[in-house]
Parts: C-alpha cells; structure tokens; sequence
C-alpha cells in the first residue's frame, strides 16, 4: 500500500515566478548587450586583445539571457501527459548550455591572447577606453545584484548560474583594467598576459555552472535521507522507514520512502499514519511538492 500526498496546484505561482524571471533576463539582456558593444568598440579600435575579449564575454553573457528566455517559456509550461513532473528541468538545461557557452568563450580568449603576444601587438591606451572599461564595470556590479537577489528570491537556477557568469564579468573588467594601467606603464605584453589570465578564470567558472547543472538533471540527491528519516520516524505508528529517495530542483523536491507499521492496523489506519508523515516532511521542508510514501507490514525482528 502506498499514499501519495496530494499535489498542491503551483501553476499559476509558477506561471507568475517565470514570468518574473523572464523580466528580469530581457533586463539583464539589454545591460548585457550594451557593455558588449562598448568594449569589443573600442577594444578593435585600440587593438587591444584583452579589451575585446572581455568585449566577446560580455557578448555571450547577452547571448546565454536569450538562451535563458526561451528555456523559460518552456520550462512555464505545466506539466502534461509526457511531462508528468513538469518542464522545470529545461531551466537546468539552460544553465548547462550557458556554461558550455562560456567554455566557446574561453578558446576565443585563449586565441586571441596567444595571438597578442606571438606578434607582439602593441594596444593603444586612452582615459576613454579606461573610462569605457570603469562604466562596465559599474553595470556589471550593479546586473550581478540584481540577477543573485531575484535567483535566491525565486530559487531559480537559472539565474543564479547568470549571475556567477556576469559576476566573472566583473572580474575579467577589473583584469583588463589592470592591464590597461600595465601597458601605459610600458609593459604592452600584459595585454595577452591578462588576457590568458581571464581565460582561465573563466574555465572555472563555466565548470561550476555545468557541475550545478547536471546534478540538478543527474537527480542528484536534494534532501540528506538521515534526516528525512529521522522526521518521520518521529511520527506516532512509524517504526522504521528505509529507502528515503528525492531528487528536483531547488524549489520543487519530490521524495518517496518506505515506513513499516504495526501490521495489526486497518489500512485506514496505516494510510492515516502515511498522511502524518506526509504532513510532517512537507512542514520540515517547504520545498518538497510531493511525498510518495510506501506502507509495509513490521516485519518479525
């Protein structure tokens, strides 16, 4: 025998979450897109690598909030007869493309700094360009706030993963203007140097992202089943529970588990002590939308 809590309707929450979270992507899509424009300009103009490549990351920072869009108005849709839990994991699948994106990146870095100092291209350094490079800098703070606040606000992964690709944003703006002030000084091959620099920053960071991503489609365990256990072996006519499974995304966990009863109770009785422990998890873990919890006799020890 087994109970199943019931499913509480979440669309129209969902619908309202993702609709917020698309708004905030076209946001952070326009910032995105005028950054980029600003340093690949200018860095073409002055010849410097390490400008245009920082140009290139924030090109596909916009590039990966289009990507992120068009998962959401997936990812909205309720579930159905294919998708029985639902499309949330095409939001996890937005994140893994964002970091394979960011991977694209890397070797256009890798490339072009490799480029700048086998040739020994010498950039050309004004206060205009470190001026362009301060206001991205700012923008990019300022769109990292905003995208970790709403991620943690509405538990999206998607936004979360955004958020540290844009964060990497503000550090790769922070080293090019360190090589800016490094070429001035008299030192052009800083340029590649810090261009390799960013390259391998941003390895890291597009590593973090598909790690997250696949343990999120991986069904990586969401809950520790010690304490799952330890919650519902407090419930009344619960005298052992085993098999404690979960798996979903941050702000939707499913669980299913296995208890044994006195096997003199009523099937009444036994799905009663079910629904306690349905009860109990649900109020131990907002997060989990559904309990599966298998019933069995209490076996002779």
């Amino acid at each position: 025998m087994e109970a199943t809590a019931p499913i509480v309707d979440r669309s129209a929450a969902l619908q309202e979450r993702n609709r917020k979270i698309r708004f905030v992507l076209l946001a952070i899509l326009v910032a995105n897109w005028v950054v980029a424009v600003a340093k690949l300009v200018f860095g073409l103009m002055a010849h410097s690598a390490s400008v245009t490549a920082d140009g290139l990351h924030s090109f596909i920072d916009g590039g990966s909030n289009v990507l992120g869009l068009v998962a959401m108005g997936v990812a909205s849709q309720p579930a159905d007869a294919d998708h029985p839990y639902g499309h949330g994991k095409f939001e996890a699948l937005a994140s893994l493309g964002i970091g394979a994106m960011i991977g694209v990146g890397m070797l256009e870095l890798g490339r072009m700094a490799l480029d700048s100092l086998v040739h020994d291209k010498h950039p050309t350094v004004s206060l205009t360009m470190a001026g362009v490079m301060v206001f991205t800098l700012v923008v990019n703070l300022a769109v990292t706030r905003v995208e970790r606040h709403y991620g943690e606000k509405y538990k999206s992964a998607l936004l979360l993963a955004d958020a540290k690709h844009t964060l990497s944003d503000v550090f790769v703006s922070l080293a090019v203007l360190v090589s800016i002030g490094l070429v001035a000084a008299g030192f052009p091959r800083a340029d590649g140097l810090i261009a390799l620099g960013v390259m391998v920053f941003v390895a890291w960071v597009a590593y973090g992202i598909v790690r997250q991503a696949v343990g999120i489609l991986s069904d990586t365990a969401r809950l520790d089943p010690l304490q799952v256990s330890q919650h519902t072996l407090a419930v009344s006519g619960v005298r052992s529970c085993r098999d404690v499974r979960s798996r979903g995304m941050e702000e939707s966990v499913y669980v299913d588990l296995k208890i044994e009863v006195d096997p003199q109770l009523t099937t009444a009785q036994a799905h009663e002590v079910a629904d306690k422990v349905e009860e109990t998890l649900h109020g131990a873990y907002p997060q989990v939308v559904d309990v599966v919890v298998h019933v069995e006799p209490s076996r002779a020890r």
